[in-house]
């Protein structure tokens, strides 16, 4: 195998690279402190000046997901900006490939968020919810889903993609159904928006 390259600096964002490598090979059980140091060639204790223990690079780890999908949400609504029906698709299509593509990923960052989360993964945790309001505050605003039901309406959305995802990645649907799955569920909740 050949060493990361790394400077001065940026030894931890190395180290969570091959955290993320280690959880999509062989999930968070195979996560440790030395072996992240063997896989990035440093001294076994070189990861404990950036994670003083493991659950800390659990919480990294976690909070960089919770960045990472809010961006890649984000980025998928911003390409539909004047297209509600676009937006909702390109939404649910990238939670549900992140949360397939990064199963494990996924699984450690909701895990972290409920049990007694940092306050950088709640504040990570809290962004994601943020990029959903975001993309959606001027179609509420408009009156484009129905009145009141603004929160209901969100946490349904979200329910029902993870929902999707967690039968792909459990392996009980295959990716092609559990996308037809969530194209099914955005023509419903487009449905109800119109039905608003």
């Amino acid at each position: 195998m050949s060493r990361p390259s790394f400077h001065h600096g940026n030894l931890r964002a190395v180290l969570l690279d091959e955290a993320e490598q280690t959880l999509r090979e062989g999930g968070v059980d195979d996560l440790s402190l030395r072996d992240l140091a063997r896989r990035a060639g440093v001294s076994h204790g070189a990861p404990r000046s950036h994670f003083v223990d493991r659950r800390a690079l659990l919480d990294a780890l976690a909070e960089r997901g919770f960045s990472r999908l809010a961006d890649e949400v984000g980025a998928a609504g911003a390409a539909f900006a004047d297209d509600l029906a676009g937006r909702v698709r390109a939404v649910a299509d990238a939670y549900l490939r992140f949360a397939v593509t990064d199963a494990a990923l996924m699984d450690l960052m909701f895990s972290a968020k409920t049990a007694a989360p940092t306050p950088e993964v709640s504040a990570a945790a809290g962004r994601l919810f943020s990029t959903f309001d975001a993309l959606f505050a001027a179609d509420f605003a408009a009156g484009r889903f129905r009145s009141g039901e603004e929160q209901r309406t969100k946490l349904l959305f979200v329910a029902t993609v993870q929902g999707v995802a967690a039968l792909v990645t459990s392996h009980r649907i295959t990716p092609d159904q559990g996308a037809g799955l969530v194209a099914e569920a955005v023509h419903l909740f487009l449905a109800d928006a119109a039905d608003g």
